[in-house]
């Protein structure tokens, strides 16, 4: 049976191989993004095709795949804003995903941002190897005892809160469905505009929907403390770039951690070293000293690819063979 995976890196086809010694599929692996411009590369009669987070799964790009014969869509990634799921019910295609792949990932990222920047640890490696021991602009803060808001306690929210935690910090979360593990162990549910009033350090681990796209903007980052540490491993979106850059230029926002950006399709995964960048927002937004980015990497770790491959063929084995599916999973 073909799969067809877009967007592959050589990891990517790693991780995929491995686990297909379990299933025998025929994968062909493209790294170009699915999108229009793609799309009739797939083959008449390919049943099922794997995509990761910048693909492009539109109306017009679903109707085409449909039209090929396709019957499965596989997500290898928990977010799925970039699929149009009423097209794919429309024409019959069933969409999974992976809803958690070790969670701890993401979050350990998110906590290692936040460590970077507050200790500026970076900058530290860098002096040191030019023979600079001093420790000029390299003062920090102690996490002991900040407030942390979390906004989003679904595994990656609760992971993060667990951390924190343990650092002895006191954790504010937002969500609509409180966790009761996390209440009984200190985390203490506001409303969102409590949490942005007091928090020191704001995390984001929620899931881009079109109700919270830009949910941190112009009026949100005004209810926020002066001096507040940003940091999102979530989706790009949910930040508006404009508002972000325009509180670190007033200093309201002191620390930025992103490891997604709202325009990341046309950046990331990419090696652009030798290129000129011409997004002036996200060339803008390095150019601060205390903003950190990183290229979508907080889910890259051995055991969260390991988890990826096997949820994602496992899934595709059951939906295209008429196995009980995996709960969660299904999206369409």
């Amino acid at each position: 049976m073909k799969v067809v995976f877009f967007s592959a890196k050589q990891y990517d086809k790693q991780f995929f191989n491995r686990e297909n010694e379990k299933y025998g599929f025929a994968p062909e692996y493209l790294e170009t993004h699915l999108g229009p411009h793609i799309v009739n590369a797939v083959e008449n009669g390919t049943p099922a095709v794997c995509v990761f987070v910048n693909d492009k799964l539109t109306a017009e790009v679903i109707a085409v795949l449909a039209a090929k014969g396709v019957k499965v869509i596989a997500l290898r990634c928990a977010g799925f804003n970039n699929v149009d799921l009423d097209a794919a019910k429309a024409h019959g295609i069933r969409v999974c995903r992976v809803p958690a792949y070790s969670p701890e990932a993401v979050a350990e990222h998110a906590v290692a941002m936040l460590l970077t920047l507050n200790r500026k640890t970076h900058k530290a490696y860098n002096r040191v190897r030019e023979q600079n021991f001093s420790l000029n602009g390299l003062l920090g803060f102690n996490l002991y005892g900040k407030t942390v808001g979390v906004i989003g306690t679904g595994k990656i929210g609760r992971a993060f809160c667990r951390i924190m935690l343990g650092f002895g910090c006191r954790v504010l979360a937002f969500d609509p469905y409180p966790d009761e593990a996390l209440e009984k162990g200190g985390v203490v549910y506001l409303p969102f505009g409590e949490v942005l009033r007091e928090a020191d350090v704001l995390s984001l681990h929620c899931p881009l929907t079109p109700d919270n796209k830009y949910l941190i903007n112009r009026e949100a980052i005004r209810q926020m403390k002066k001096g507040v540490t940003v940091i999102n491993t979530s989706r790009g979106a949910l930040l508006n770039t404009h508002d972000v850059t325009e509180g670190l230029k007033s200093g309201h926002i002191a620390y930025l951690g992103i490891d997604v950006y709202e325009q990341e399709e046309k950046l990331f995964f990419k090696d652009l070293s030798a290129a000129i960048i011409e997004d002036d927002m996200i060339q803008r937004l390095m150019s601060f000293p205390n903003v950190l980015v990183t290229g979508h990497q907080a889910f890259f770790t051995e055991e969260a690819l390991s988890q990826i491959a096997e949820i994602t063929m496992r899934s595709i084995d059951q939906l295209c063979n008429g196995k009980p599916v995996s709960e969660g999973v299904l999206l369409a």
